[in-house]
């Protein structure tokens, strides 16, 4: 008996490095929550229920930002610190710092360690698993100390916080916005600091910096280094797509959020012609993955919450902190689009021929995605009685791993919010690792079918 379980044991949670992750990041989800039930992580001393703390433990280590209860006012100092920690380890990847810390440990990692490394980081090669590990610490820490010394020199030198509280105020927004959780320390996030581009602006590249991926910004620091000897620059398709499709998103999120709002009172009329243009970028910029929001989320036109969906389901790169079918995925989706359009028999982009099973791939993700979208607004329309593009834009943010909300978090009863959890987590580990994760075993098709072609349209 003990023999058969540890082999359903081995088999559940060693065998498929995709399926070590879910595990993996299912039971840090617990242990937060364990720890965000104690009495010592809330205000007043009493117990978190359970269904609260597992929605805050699920959005830190999904590093989603959605709460049903403000950071600030209900958690201790103990509480926040197990939320960034939570929010740390989910950025950074469960596997990829259990591998990492076994590597500064033993100096070498086991083979089924960089295969689980690899499904966590999206590297290409076993050989590099040690150097993306090493490069995704390295911007980690590099990103979050910058960000967070300008964050908190501005606190402590315009807003005359203490130095203590402006080093903890401004490091805990570097992690959250580095790794795109949207956890802030003010009820209504950065709405104080909508004017001031000191605070913004960082924020806003930190978000950025994460939401590309850590693949683009290793290729991008070990590029640099190679152009000065060079004088060329050779990026991969991955990065220039990845390059391109997020330059014109945060673009088009930039214009459109000016244009529909900009005489909106309840959001940017009362700000000056420049501030309003700060706003709009800032807002493209969380929309993508992040969470914070400047300006009042309930004042904003529909037709500005229907795009801001679509930025949010597309989200950021691959690999990184950001959330959504990734741009890569949409990129692809495009240029299929696009040549089915033109009669072309390969779909190309950029001077390359995609794969064929690069197309399925992204039309899988993006599908499932649509698919959990929608039955999961449907299922939170049956339990609450939110307008449904208010219950449409929560779905899509926790899938997403957003963290924007119109405000109606807090009140979805607690089985819209164990809908919400469960969104936040197929989201983060994304629709193709969790159907790979819960295959009993890979299939190989040995023989070909006789090729019929069904009318379509």
């Amino acid at each position: 008996m003990a023999v058969r379980a540890a082999r359903v044991w081995h088999s559940l949670f060693t065998t498929h490095p995709a399926r070590t992750v879910v595990w993996a990041f299912a039971l840090v989800i617990a242990a937060g929550t364990a720890l965000l039930m104690l009495p010592a992580s809330s205000q007043d001393g009493s117990a978190t229920d359970l269904v609260t703390a597992l929605f805050t433990s699920t959005s830190a280590v999904c590093v989603t930002g959605l709460v049903v209860v403000d950071t600030a006012t209900h958690w201790s100092g103990f509480g926040e610190a197990v939320i960034l920690g939570l929010i740390q380890v989910g950025g950074f990847g469960i596997m990829a710092l259990a591998s990492l810390l076994a590597l500064l440990v033993s100096g070498r990692l086991r083979l089924r360690m960089q295969l689980t490394a690899a499904a966590e980081t999206k590297s290409l090669g076993i050989g590099d698993v040690r150097r993306v590990l090493l490069g995704v610490a390295g911007c980690t820490l590099a990103v979050e100390l910058a960000v967070g010394a300008v964050l908190a020199l501005r606190l402590r030198f315009g807003y005359g916080r203490s130095i203590a509280e402006a080093a903890y105020s401004g490091f805990f927004h570097a992690v959250s916005a580095f790794n795109n959780a949207g956890f802030g320390l003010h009820a209504d996030s950065l709405t104080p600091y909508a004017q001031d581009p000191w605070i913004t602006l960082p924020i806003a590249a930190a978000v950025i910096l994460g939401g590309l991926g850590f693949p683009v910004l290793l290729e991008l620091l070990r590029h640099r280094t190679r152009r000065r000897t060079t004088g060329r620059r050779n990026w991969s398709l991955h990065t220039r797509l990845t390059l391109v499709t997020s330059a014109a998103l945060l673009s088009v999120g930039t214009v459109l959020t000016c244009l529909l709002e900009w005489t909106n009172p309840g959001t940017l009329a009362p700000f000056d012609w420049d501030e309003k243009v700060l706003n709009g970028f800032f807002y493209s910029a969380m929309s993508r993955t992040a969470g914070f929001n400047a300006v009042d989320m309930g004042a904003l036109n529909a037709t500005t919450l229907l795009f801001t969906c679509t930025l949010m389901f597309i989200g950021g790169g691959s690999a990184g902190t950001a959330g959504g079918i990734k741009v890569t995925t949409f990129a692809v989706l495009a240029a299929a689009m696009l040549a089915e359009v033109r009669g072309e028999p390969n779909s190309t982009v950029m001077g390359r021929r995609l794969a064929p099973h690069v197309l399925r791939q992204a039309l899988t993700v993006a599908l499932l995605a649509v698919g959990f979208v929608i039955a999961s607004t449907l299922a939170l329309l049956t339990v609450t009685k939110a307008p449904f593009e208010d219950v449409l834009f929560e779905a899509v943010s926790a899938f997403a791993t957003v963290g924007l909300s119109t405000g109606i978090t807090a009140d979805i009863p607690d089985s819209g919010r164990l809908i919400l959890i469960l969104l936040m987590f197929v989201g983060r580990l994304g629709p193709i690792t969790l159907v790979s994760a819960l295959a009993l075993r890979e299939r190989t098709r040995r023989y070909q079918l006789p090729e019929e072609r069904p009318v379509i349209g």
